[in-house]
């Protein structure tokens, strides 16, 4: 295994590098920081075969980092990461072993492994033979333990529990609202009776599983832990959705989006989570319309058309995202496009919902084709 140390300032960002880091099978993550100079004191204890450097920080940018940890542990690799191509040339004048551009990709990181597996002799993993913990809420719920094997429940109660923990991470819960949201009708001292059995089943699992996360008593219900533990619903809750036009805000949000895979615990029945669902999808809506309005702005029509894509794949029966998509058709001058977009369109909406499309789309496509 590849040991590697990321330091990036930025929390939400950093947390998504050590998401997608730990998806590759390669690596073990030993160490995360936001401040360099802790990074740097601990260098000599972690000895990570790898750093992955923000190059841009305060108080000591990644460029800097980089050459003192090249004084400190010769043997260690410095791969920066940056919004910037400016940089590239002064990273390679402290003997950075690679460069890579934000947003940071399993593709861009499968490439740096490459590289690193042939020059460090380093025989590849089995597959899955160790692989990281695995929690996913958006799109269905698929929680998998560190060996990728899918973690089953005893009852579809202790299933819902814990899902509905995962929603409200770090948010002290009362056990009289968890009996009343899973027991409605059943008596008091029996409600009571089943939540602390679930409990149980729950934490008996968990401990089983490894999963690396905890559910502690408090005075009045419980409390979940996600620890080291980053996963999609965890990783919307802490971002800033206040959104700026910073670069690296834009990164930021872009791989947020990439991990919106669909609606919220998809398939499951609980209903509780309507509100939530209706949320993140809203949220979603709103970081994808606006990240699209900066390709716009930008003319990076290719861009713009993979956010759409993607959004349309997942809501296909969106209006205004269905005319962002063939208004960026319009603009390069793609009529064709625009036909048979909205052809499939058409013909999912009356499928779906029986009836024709809004007057307004049909209107806004005759007026661009010139029908």
């Amino acid at each position: 295994m590849i040991k590697v140390m990321i330091v990036e300032d930025e929390k939400p960002i950093l947390d998504l590098m050590k998401h997608v880091i730990g998806q590759n099978d390669n690596y073990t993550i030993v160490g995360a920081f936001t401040h360099p100079l802790e990074a740097l004191a601990c260098l000599p204890d972690l000895c990570p075969d790898v750093a992955f450097l923000d190059v841009e920080m305060p108080k000591m940018n990644g460029l800097e980092l980089g050459a003192k940890m090249n004084e400190l542990s010769e043997h260690t690799k410095i791969v920066f990461t940056t919004a910037y191509k400016k940089y590239a040339l002064d990273a390679f004048k402290v003997y950075a072993f690679d460069y890579i551009l934000k947003p940071v990709t399993p593709a861009a990181i499968e490439r740096v492994t490459d590289r690193l597996v042939k020059q460090l002799q380093i025989t590849p993993p089995i597959k899955q033979s160790e692989k990281s913990v695995s929690i996913q809420c958006f799109a269905g719920l698929d929680i998998r333990n560190s060996a990728g094997e899918v973690v089953r429940w005893p009852t579809r109660k202790s299933e819902e529990l814990f899902a509905y923990f995962l929603c409200h991470p770090k948010q002290d819960i009362n056990k009289w609202h968890l009996t009343d949201l899973l027991w409605p009708e059943m008596d008091e001292d029996r409600a009571t009776h089943n939540l602390h059995n679930t409990m149980y089943r729950l934490k008996k699992i968990m401990k089983e599983q490894e999963l690396g996360i905890d559910i502690q008593k408090t005075n009045e219900g419980y409390m979940f832990h996600p620890i080291d533990q980053n996963y999609d619903v965890w990783a919307f809750q802490q971002y800033d959705f206040s959104f700026s036009q910073k670069l690296q805000s834009i990164r930021a949000a872009e791989a947020l989006c990439s991990m919106y895979k669909g609606p919220l615990l998809d398939r499951k029945d609980y209903l509780w989570k309507a509100p939530l669902e209706e949320a993140y999808r809203k949220k979603y809506t709103t970081l994808v319309s606006k990240l699209v309005e900066l390709d716009l702005a930008s003319q990076e029509w290719q861009k713009g058309l993979r956010k759409l894509e993607d959004y349309l794949a997942i809501y296909p029966l969106h209006e205004e995202m269905n005319i962002a998509l063939m208004d960026i058709y319009a603009r390069c001058d793609q009529k064709q496009n625009i036909i048979q977009h909205y052809a499939k369109f058409e013909k999912a909406y009356r499928l779906e919902l029986e009836m024709d499309p809004p007057r307004q789309i049909r209107n806004w496509v005759a007026s661009v084709v010139g029908e």
